[in-house]
């Protein structure tokens, strides 16, 4: 397979114009040529955190706080989870996880409720899809056992010294959210030694040292933090100290579309264009270990292309600035995954 036209290459994201040759699945060769094609060739997105159990109650819970929203155990979200039946979330989850990957989401990190048998429900939404989900269980080891590592809710909820050591001993990947109401639970979640954290959105001074320090990758969820009113991460300065990715959070609150949380997040922050889309892609897939979310060879092909002469791309001066606060689902020409 050869994909043509102008290709965001490696993990600078630098646009040649050219072809991407594709073998079994694996991308061979990234080559600069004259082409004709106005495509524009990216990797596929890397959804770095989502709740897709709560897809069954969207929009649900207007002006709720966020302890009232998503609160374990009691939270509306769980509440309405727990009155599902499993039909009910895993069609619900199946819609979500089908739109992801038709809008070019390739991969996405979840933070699954429902212990084990929440592990099986997103297992059975994802079977006939062409999406990865990276399963972190919650709620149990052996939830974790049964997943790709554990998520946890917050270090405010419940010691999770134990639940990190078994996560380390099964070598699967480890992450919790923190800094999302205040800064309390930073410290405490960074003691953990977390292979990341999601929202920091009250990080102080001593913590941007401790992220830098030892080298955890934060994910935030501005629009998320923004409908839950917490604020909003301060992401220029969590770049500038570590490797920082973007998630949509949860389903109840916001799409799963990471064109949107770029084109939020690249307005809302004094950041460029470039290092927004590598949020969505190059820092997720490496946050979760994938070995996409990068145009070179060697790398598995999971790819996006945009048909650069739509009427909201045609014409576009930057190619990088227009994919990120301009591109949308109907831009989406092909997802090869």
């Amino acid at each position: 397979m050869i994909v043509e036209g102008t290709v965001l290459r490696g993990p600078e994201l630098e646009p040649i114009r050219g072809r991407v040759v594709v073998e079994d699945g694996v991308i061979t060769a990234v080559e600069e040529a004259d082409v004709y094609a106005d495509d524009i060739v990216l990797p596929a997105f890397v959804n770095a955190h989502t709740h897709i159990g709560d897809s069954i109650a969207k929009e649900a819970g207007a002006g709720l706080s966020l302890d009232e929203l998503v609160a374990p155990p009691d939270g509306l979200k769980h509440q309405l989870l727990r009155a599902a039946s499993r039909e009910e979330t895993v069609d619900a989850m199946r819609r979500s996880l089908r739109l992801m990957s038709e809008t070019g989401t390739a991969a996405c990190i979840e933070f699954r409720e429902g212990g084990v048998e929440g592990v099986e429900y997103i297992r059975d939404a994802a079977a006939s899809l062409p999406i990865d989900p990276v399963v972190l269980g919650r709620e149990s080891e052996d939830a974790m056992h049964e997943s790709d590592g554990f998520g946890a809710s917050g270090a405010r909820d419940a010691d999770f010294d134990r639940l990190r050591n078994a996560t380390r001993e099964a070598e699967k990947l480890f992450g919790i959210h923190a800094g999302e109401r205040d800064p309390h639970d930073i410290n405490t979640a960074l003691d953990l030694d977390p292979d990341f954290l999601v929202h920091m959105v009250h990080p102080e001074p001593l913590h941007y040292e401790r992220l830098a320090d030892n080298d955890i990758p934060v994910v935030v969820c501005p629009r998320s933090n923004l409908v839950t009113g917490v604020g909003v991460p301060p992401i220029r300065e969590l770049t500038e100290r570590t490797t920082v990715a973007l998630g949509t959070d949860n389903v109840m609150l916001n799409s799963p579309s990471m064109f949107r949380e770029m084109e939020f997040a690249a307005k809302l922050a004094d950041v460029s264009a470039s290092e927004v889309l590598q949020m969505a892609t190059v820092n997720g897939a490496a946050i979760a270990g994938l070995n996409y979310g990068v145009i070179e060879p060697g790398r598995e092909a999971k790819l996006l292309v945009l048909d650069g002469d739509s009427d909201n791309l045609g014409g576009a001066q930057d190619v990088v600035r227009a994919v990120v606060r301009r591109a949308g689902a109907a831009d989406v020409k092909d997802v090869i995954v």
